[in-house]
């Protein structure tokens, strides 16, 4: 149950950071497939790193 919840929390914080950091300041244009499931599939992967990088550019 808890894993569950921190897979949330995660997923949330890693396609937040991904839109902060790779796709900031860009216009995309597509499907929904295209636009959400790209962006939480990259935040997924490089969260880990994604979200330091996020948090700091909020920071700064």
């Amino acid at each position: 149950m808890l894993e569950g919840i921190l897979l949330v929390i995660y997923a949330i914080a890693a396609y937040w950071a991904a839109g902060q950091t790779i796709y900031a300041n860009k216009i995309r244009i597509g499907t929904w497939n295209d636009l959400v499931l790209t962006r939480l599939i990259v935040g997924m992967l490089l969260g880990i790193i994604l979200i330091p990088i996020a948090i700091f550019k909020r920071r700064a």
